[in-house]
């Protein structure tokens, strides 16, 4: 399995639950996510070229595009759109927490 299989597996699946939590939102909020993703893609492209560069991590040649941004493969950026896809979806789209975490509150369950 190459890395794009495995990006597209995990993206797929992030994609399903964003249009879930917009079709369910009918307010897109598309700016921060844009600004997420440029931030987070500006830091992983620094860091994962240092960690890549100190022998850190490594890729399989034979499993790679061969698309490279500095010394990291385009494929390892994937994770960056699958965060900022994912992991507001899974905000809106779980429940709420109901319960209360002053002491007040849990005396008063009591």
């Amino acid at each position: 399995m190459t890395y794009w299989t495995l990006n597209a597996l995990f993206l797929a699946v992030a994609v399903v639950l964003a249009i879930g939590a917009r079709v369910a939102r009918r307010s897109p909020r598309l700016l921060p996510l844009a600004v997420t993703v440029l931030v987070l893609f500006v830091v992983s492209a620094v860091f994962d070229n240092v960690m890549i560069a100190i022998g850190l991590v490594g890729y399989n040649r034979d499993l790679i595009s061969g698309a490279f941004l500095g010394i990291a493969p385009l494929e390892d950026f994937a994770y960056v759109f699958g965060a900022v896809l994912l992991l507001p979806a899974l905000w809106y789209l779980l429940p709420a927490r109901t319960t209360s975490r002053t002491p007040a509150a849990r005396e008063e369950r009591r």
